[in-house]
């Protein structure tokens, strides 16, 4: 697709509150949602685009035209349900490049009173930033977990305390640099200005997750098609997260296989026959299954079906389950999981997951979202609504990640790869 092929919609008027989108490029779709900011801090959807994409392997971008006009006709979608020009999106980037890890900054409480204030904040979170980092990758998110003044520790807000000396312990989230750069090369090609990036799982955080359940101990895990993420929050704070590369696709594949069935059939198949539990099926229930090179269908029961299921289901949540243990965390999650992504909507799915884990598991859909709310109402649509959230709450730069001096990403990513990604 050649840049600025496809429609916009010029119908945007005089706005005082403009609106902001989530874009979701994933495995398997692109989502775009548009909302705008209510007075309380939520945000009222306005419109919603929802499209195939073929570009993404495992959540990154493997054919930037695929997926610049699988954006194209999301955003051409949410702009006609809207009714307004959508010039700029929040991005959510994901795959298994991305990694994380902890650090440590400290400096000295530089005001005469020795009480903290946000420039010492400031500086602490730079402080923990400032690792050696390889030239391929780049840091994407400095998520604080606690302070500690003096001898004072397990402070969340340390502004007011008084001391001589601040530290932060932190979590880093950084990714590979051309994975990043391939985002956003995508959605330059669609002449869209990118206002943040974020990583897709903390988004969907945003969207399914509320206060109490971070403070808790939470486990929220992401299963798109090309793979799973998890997420843990402790005492409201992100303590891990990882990318597993299994999702949605290797259940289409496994049944693809299994069954001797094209993969857009076995797709299908899953969808409304699909079921990770083979005891939530009750009596006998027949499926037809087409066949390859023009061979009759077969029939097959849907208890063979999820025979195929089931096993890749029950290694998904073991592998989680090591995660859990290896972290340490276990004990800690009195909130339980929350599944959201495209493949928690299978039957038995949270069943499954409960006898895996030994925790309480629930689907989570998008909450505290006014508007067109119905559209957005699935786990499937989490991750643009909570990237659309991002924007209405902290906007590009108002948050803990990566800012300095009021720059965002997006504008030091330009400066440094330059035209390439469509600087300005």
């Amino acid at each position: 697709m050649s840049e600025k092929t496809w429609p916009k919609i010029r119908m945007k008027k005089e706005n005082k509150n403009p609106l902001i989108t989530g874009l979701d490029i994933g495995t398997s779709k692109v989502c775009a949602v548009a909302a705008e900011v209510a007075e309380d801090g939520q945000i009222n959807v306005k419109g919603m685009g929802m499209t195939p994409c073929k570009g993404v392997r495992q959540g990154m971008v493997v054919n930037i035209e695929h997926v610049a006009e699988s954006i194209g006709t999301a955003m051409q979608e949410a702009e006609e349900m809207a009714g307004e020009q959508l010039n700029s999106v929040y991005v959510g980037v994901g795959g298994n490049h991305l990694k994380g890890s902890n650090s440590r900054g400290v400096i000295a409480i530089h005001s005469r009173d020795k009480e903290v204030r946000a420039d010492d904040m400031d500086g602490v979170i730079s402080a923990a930033a400032a690792v050696p980092m390889p030239s391929d990758r780049k840091l994407l998110h400095v998520l604080p977990l606690e302070f500690k003044v003096d001898d004072q520790e397990g402070i969340k807000e340390p502004i007011g305390v008084a001391g001589v000396r601040l530290e932060a312990e932190t979590y880093l989230i950084h990714g590979a640099l051309t994975s990043i750069s391939n985002v956003l090369k995508s959605v330059q090609k669609c002449d869209l200005e990118v206002e943040d990036i974020i990583v897709e799982h903390l988004a969907a955080s945003e969207a399914v997750l509320d206060n109490d359940e971070k403070e808790l101990g939470t486990v929220l895990v992401d299963m798109g098609a090309g793979a799973t993420n998890l997420v843990i929050y402790v005492r409201g704070s992100v303590c891990h997260m990882e990318v597993l590369p299994l999702g949605g696709d290797h259940f289409t594949n496994d049944i693809s296989i299994g069954l001797r069935t094209p993969v857009a059939e076995a797709e299908a198949i899953k969808q409304k026959f699909g079921c990770a539990l083979s005891n939530l099926i009750e009596g006998q229930e027949d499926i037809d299954v087409p066949s390859v090179g023009g061979r009759k269908s077969r029939v097959i029961s849907r208890h063979l079906l999820c025979e195929i299921i089931e096993p890749r289901a029950e290694e998904i949540f073991n592998l989680i389950d090591q995660s859990l243990n290896k972290v340490g965390v276990k004990p800690m999650l009195t909130g339980g999981v929350v599944l959201t992504g495209g493949s928690c909507l299978m039957q038995g799915m949270p069943e499954i997951a409960e006898r895996t884990l030994g925790l309480p598991v629930r689907r989570g859909y998008p909450r505290q979202v006014g508007g067109l709310a119905d559209v957005v109402n699935s786990p499937i649509q989490a991750t643009a609504v909570g990237l659309a959230l991002h924007g209405a709450r902290f906007g590009s730069h108002q948050s803990w990640l990566w800012q300095d001096a009021g720059n965002g990403l997006w504008r030091r990513l330009r400066q440094r790869l330059g035209k390439s990604l469509g600087g300005k």
